[in-house]
Formats: C-alpha cells, sequence, structure tokens
C-alpha cells in the first residue's frame, strides 16, 4: 500500500458506520493474522491451534517482555535480527535513518519500564502519516489556520535517541531536508534556550509533554502565538489544559498514542478521543484479560496495531487503564471514543522553587541500557531514591547518578543526594498504579 492508498483509505474510513467499521477491523486482522503465521515463527507456532474463521478473543494474549526475549523469531524478516539493530542504533546519526533502507527503529519503555524496540515499516508509516494528516486536529478552524501560517510545527519532547517523536521527525527532515518548517527541541535543554528557540520560530503548532508545557508557560519571557497546541506523552489534566490556553490562547488538545499501535485515539471538539478503529483494536480487559464492559474502568488495555507487518502487535498488553464508550458523540463520529487515566508522575520541586517536569528524569534514565525497570522517588528538596532492576545493579546506579547529577547541575542545582535503594520498583499498595517518578515527602 502506497502513501496515497494509505491516504484514501483513511479518508473513506472517517464517517462510516459502526458496523462497517467492524467488517474493516476483522478483515485487516485475518489479513494479519494470517501473513504473521507465515512470517513469524513465534507466531506460527503460538497460533498452531488458530483456525481460518477465528474470533479475536481466540487470539492468544502477548505481552512486552514475552515479545522482545523472542525478538528475532517476533518479527517477520529473517534479515533483521536483535543484534543488527544494536549495531545499528549504537550510531546516533541513524536516529530517523531506516536499517537496510526499510525499517525505522524507535524504542520505548512503556508504563512498567521495561525496554522494547519497535520497528515501522513502509505501510505502518504511511498510516501513520494519512492518520496524522486527518484526525490530528479536534477543530476544522485550527487546521485552516495552520495551513495558511505555513504549517511551522515545535515539539519539545525528547531530542536525543530512537524515540517515536523524535525519530520520526527526523525521518521527514531527512526525507524533505529543504523544509524549514519543523522543528524538535530537546525538552532537557535550558529553558531559557528552549525560549529562545521557540520565540525565533514562532510555531503555529506547538507539541510537547503537558507537563513540561505548564512550566515553560510560567515565563513571561515566552511570547509566542501558536494556532494550537497539542501535547502527548502524559495526561493532560482540566488544570493543565487551562493553564495552557491562558497563556497562548488558543485551543489546546491531546491525544493518546504509545509507539507499538501509534496513533490509538485523536480528539474531538467534544474532548471526547475517538479511537481510530480502523487502524487499531482497543480492547479494555480486567487482571484476566477478560473484557470490560463499555462505561468500565479497564485495569489494562490490549492493543492490536492492524497496518504494522514487520513486526506483529496482537493483543499486546499495556498497562493503560481506560473506559470505553459507546454512546453517539455530539460530534458526529461513529467510531468509540475513550477516556485514559494516564500517567500521574509529579512534578518535583527542589531548593529556590526550582521546577521540574517528570518526563526529563523518565528520557534521562530511559537512556542507560543496564537498566531494565527503575522509579525515582523524591525523599526531600535534597535527596531523590532510585529503585532499579538491573543485572548489574551498582553499575547501573553509578551510570544513572552520574547522569542525573549532570543534568540537575545545568539546571543550577547543586548539593543532591541519590542513594540507591534496597527495594524493586513497584505499584502503589492502594491505587494498583505505577508512577516512574514521584514525590514522597510533605513541603
Amino acid at each position: 500500500m502506497s502513501l496515497i492508498g494509505a491516504m484514501f483509505k483513511t479518508y473513506e474510513a472517517n464517517n462510516i458506520s459502526r458496523e462497517s467499521l467492524s467488517k474493516l477491523q476483522y478483515k485487516r486482522l485475518k489479513k494479519l493474522v494470517k501473513f504473521t503465521k507465515s512470517n513469524s515463527p513465534y507466531f506460527n507456532k503460538l497460533y498452531t491451534n488458530i483456525k481460518d474463521n477465528f474470533s479475536l478473543q481466540d487470539l492468544p494474549v502477548t505481552n512486552k517482555i514475552e515479545m522482545m526475549k523472542n525478538f528475532d523469531t517476533w518479527i517477520t524478516d529473517k534479515n533483521i535480527n536483535m543484534q543488527k539493530i544494536e549495531n545499528f542504533t549504537s550510531n546516533i546519526d541513524n536516529v530517523g535513518r531506516m536499517i537496510e533502507g526499510k525499517y525505522l527503529i524507535f524504542k520505548t519503555s512503556g508504563s512498567t519500564g521495561n525496554p522494547a524496540i519497535i520497528l515501522y515499516d513502509k505501510q505502518n508509516i504511511d498510516v501513520a502519516s494519512a492518520v496524522a494528516a486527518f484526525r490530528t486536529f479536534a477543530r476544522k478552524e485550527d487546521f485552516k489556520k495552520f495551513m495558511n501560517n505555513g504549517k511551522r510545527t515545535a515539539g519539545v519532547f525528547a531530542n536525543y535517541g530512537f524515540y517515536l517523536a523524535c525519530g520520526m521527525s527526523r525521518y521527514l527532515q531527512l526525507r524533505m531536508p529543504t523544509k524549514k518548517n519543523k522543528i524538535t527541541i530537546d525538552v532537557n535543554s535550558k529553558e531559557e534556550l528552549i525560549i529562545q528557540e521557540l520565540n525565533n520560530f514562532k510555531p503555529s503548532m506547538l507539541s510537547g509533554y503537558p507537563s513540561n508545557l505548564a512550566l515553560l508557560a510560567n515565563f513571561e519571557e515566552l511570547v509566542i502565538k501558536p494556532d494550537v497546541v497539542i501535547t502527548g506523552g502524559e495526561l493532560l489534566t482540566d488544570e493543565i489544559r487551562k493553564k495552557l490556553t491562558d497563556k497562548f490562547n488558543c485551543y489546546v488538545q491531546t491525544h493518546y498514542s504509545c509507539t507499538e499501535a501509534g496513533e490509538i485515539a485523536c480528539e474531538c471538539p467534544m474532548k471526547h478521543l475517538h479511537i481510530n478503529e480502523d487502524w487499531v483494536i482497543v480492547e479494555p480487559v480486567d487482571k484476566n484479560n477478560n473484557p470490560v464492559p463499555y462505561g468500565q474502568l479497564s485495569d489494562k488495555v490490549l492493543i492490536t496495531n492492524l497496518s504494522n507487518y514487520i513486526q506483529p502487535i496482537i493483543r499486546y498488553e499495556l498497562n493503560d487503564r481506560i473506559i470505553v464508550h459507546n454512546d453517539k458523540c455530539k460530534c458526529g463520529k461513529n467510531s468509540l471514543w475513550l477516556e485514559i487515566e494516564g500517567r500521574t508522575d509529579n512534578i518535583l520541586e527542589f531548593e529556590n522553587n526550582v521546577l521540574i517536569a517528570p518526563m526529563s528524569f523518565y528520557k534521562i534514565l530511559e537512556e542507560i541500557k543496564e537498566i531494565t525497570r527503575f522509579q525515582l522517588i523524591q525523599k526531600s528538596y535534597n535527596i531523590l531514591e532510585l529503585r532499579l532492576i538491573s543485572e548489574n545493579t551498582k553499575s547501573a546506579f553509578e551510570h544513572a547518578k552520574e547522569d542525573l547529577l549532570d543534568f540537575l547541575k545545568s539546571k543550577n542545582i547543586s548539593d543532591i543526594e541519590i542513594h540507591l535503594s534496597n527495594e524493586p520498583p513497584q505499584a502503589n499498595k492502594v491505587s494498583g498504579k505505577f508512577n516512574h517518578i514521584y514525590k514522597d515527602f510533605n513541603d
């Protein structure tokens, strides 16, 4: 399928009925499963008893840890393996470039902190582009303003490493080097540098993590006037939405995505997140993977990406807690819509009222290869505790401590103690939620 084909199919599905959406989903699922059984040794074994006329619930549930253990037999291209990927990703200049000219490589840790490598084939990239083109903007008037003002897009994300936002942005820049209407600014840069770049660039669209944009909104020196602000990666609370709206005097919206499945749901004018059901299957389930009824909070979610054929994501477990609604939305769309509990990591506050968003710490620790899982807890204004899972805990901790102290020093924060915890990363005993970064003291 070409980019034009993906565009046509995505546009065509925008207004089809619920019944037609369900039939389209199942048609694409059957095609994906048939290809997967023939080309993925892992799935061929897993689907031994799967007949042609299967239902979605007949397919076994998969998860990141198990799939990564079997990475070389998971993917459907026998010429690609983890060793080749590690060699390729050891060169940071390869961010946004295709391995063997075929696949983009992205890295994710997800809500459990266990790292994963995700490949995007050409079809998956084209579908992502099509969904972005037709469903990114909640309101038509914001899209018109964006187009009329040169489509100038600034993203404040992690601009170092094989992450989805950074990698996809560089991929587009490498394909169209003469176009200067898109920049990605490193979220871990000093605030004055981020503000200077944004003021100089004057974006029509500003995107980033809600907590980071909320901190930037505190600076009077930031004088940009975007036509729309689109957040992602964390929960956009009503409080932060209002703060950003007041600061930038424009519409503020969000979306729900992950590296494994791409754009899962896009916001409408009613602030409902509509699932892109033509390309993604979303299953809210309880702890035992039983379906959760419409309108009820799930314990987790199973995701099926219907466009990724190099690395099939089928009934793949995410720890997000969501509510799926089937009542008709006033915006007119027929697709189901959802609410997401989202990440609730804390903004950390240090001496002299210095505030740092959780995603900054998250991206630093995510880059350390020795770390399998992590949790950073602030015990006081100058004491941090790090919980780690690693094959070499001592080495991983020293690496993490050095990088964290260097980062804090760049923010003019000194006299910080970082201690290695004797406890492993763990979910909150009351809520059951897992937070990577949080504050555990009363100020």
